[in-house]
């Protein structure tokens, strides 16, 4: 057995031979990914990995699936998902915890490696994040859901037309909705800066409630 200086076993070997006992095959990268399902684990695995190996587990709050590959198109409604990179492990599982933490019901399935910059948000302190101006204006907009899911829709489109058909509503109403969040929030909604502070409050917002 492979060992470090000092005599321990070699964690990177452990885990390998931990991978193999389960089926996986040495020269395969693994990636882990953190589920919260109303769907039985199992029954999950199998519709995102068809004829593949996929191994299923409870862990701590969440569900984790272990897998070569993922396919995130297979996720069932009602599923939330949150992909690691296909890199050690224990660095995926980190990873598939911190992108599920930005999964909504709009945007159910996210990869760790599409987040980029947005990974660091899940590295600031809450008690930092929840005395921010900006995100706990958004706290108190998330009071009535009118104005919170009409912001959320223009933050994910920046459109007021695109926004307004996702809330199947006129545009004219919608954009009326936004002039009044604008003021209560305190940021103008039609400026790129103030599009893109609405958005790092909400996500900041998202993270803090959960």
């Amino acid at each position: 057995m492979a060992r470090y200086a000092g005599g321990r076993p070699d964690r990177s070997v452990a885990r390998a031979r931990a991978l193999r006992l389960l089926g996986f095959p040495a020269h395969l990268p693994v990636r882990v990914v953190a589920v919260r399902s109303p769907l039985p684990l199992d029954r999950v695995g199998a519709l995102v990995c068809p004829e593949r190996l996929v191994k299923a587990a409870p862990l701590a709050d969440v569900g984790v699936l272990l897998a070569a590959t993922v396919d995130c198109g297979l996720f069932p409604t009602g599923v939330l998902a949150g992909i690691g990179e296909a890199v050690r492990p224990a660095s995926s599982w980190r990873q598939a915890r911190t992108a599920l933490r930005f999964a909504t019901p709009g945007d159910p399935v996210i990869r760790y490696d599409d987040l980029g910059a947005l990974a660091l948000l899940a590295e600031v302190p809450r008690e930092v994040a929840r005395d921010n101006v900006d995100v706990a204006a958004i706290a108190r907009l998330a009071e009535g859901r009118e104005e919170l899911a009409t912001l959320e829709a223009y933050c994910a489109t920046g459109s007021v037309r695109r926004a307004a058909e996702l809330l199947h509503l006129h545009h004219s109403s919608v954009a009326r909705r936004l002039e009044q969040i604008g003021r209560a929030l305190g940021v103008d909604l039609t400026a790129p800066a103030g599009l893109t502070r609405a958005r790092l409050a909400l996500t900041s917002w998202r993270l803090l409630t959960g």
